[in-house]
């Protein structure tokens, strides 16, 4: 279960937490909201609660914008966007994947300002490693057909992340596993029937659905997740 501290005196909000429901957000056309922190913003795609339990963002630190020192009792997964993204292990660049395990602390900031996918209380139980990698360096292998390529981020379980990268003009069938899956478009656009799925938009699809994309403006590049979600509605 994931736990921070109690919402004292606020109102719980739930947002997106039916599992079962498809969802897909174009992130281009929400608004910036403040945060706790000043100079940090966030759109939010979907919650536990106001400020606690499991969340998933898309946040932007201004230009010298800084977190004071914090624990993240049940872990955080973070992918740089834009921008570079520091705290006290080191400076993370456009591309860079992390996971901060349960009870992990620190004092995140960005010198220059950036922009980054968040994922709060989704670690499962036993996954206690540290991820720093880069993605611009990292190796990409080939995937299911000639115009796919996949590069695995982590894997814990049954927990799957990686990047997918399309040509465009390709076909994507991507096979849904129980619990279903999860993807941000970081770059290009997808097509399902009439419905456009531009950059930068979020998707989630429950067990059962048998989504079938085309890449109308490639390449198209995905952060893919998988095995993470809970089976309750």
């Amino acid at each position: 279960m994931c736990t921070y501290r109690k919402d004292s005196g606020k109102k719980i909000t739930m947002l997106n937490q039916n599992y079962s429901q498809s969802v897909l957000i174009d992130t281009q056309q929400l608004e910036w909201e403040s945060s706790p922190a000043s100079h940090v913003w966030r759109k939010k795609l979907e919650r536990e609660a106001s400020e606690s339990g499991k969340a998933t963002s898309l946040v932007r630190y201004d230009e010298g914008a800084a977190f004071s020192t914090h624990t993240h009792p049940a872990g955080e997964e973070i992918f740089v966007i834009k921008g570079t993204f520091s705290d006290e292990s080191g400076d993370y660049p456009a591309g860079s994947y992390l996971r901060n395990p349960a009870k992990s602390r620190h004092a995140p900031y960005s010198e220059t300002g950036c922009e980054l996918f968040v994922k709060l209380c989704y670690f499962s139980p036993g996954d206690t490693r540290s991820v720093r990698l880069n993605t611009n360096i990292a190796g990409w292998q080939q995937g299911m057909t000639s115009a796919q390529k996949v590069l695995p981020l982590h894997q814990f379980d049954e927990e799957i992340t990686q990047l997918v990268e399309l040509d465009k003009g390709a076909s994507w069938h991507p096979v849904i596993p129980e619990n279903g899956f999860e993807a941000l478009v970081l770059s290009g656009e997808l097509s399902e029937q009439d419905i456009k799925i531009p950059a930068m938009s979020w998707l989630r699809r429950p067990t059962g659905d048998d989504p079938r994309f085309t890449v109308s403006k490639g390449p198209v590049k995905i952060l893919l997740k998988t095995g993470h979600l809970p089976t309750r509605g």
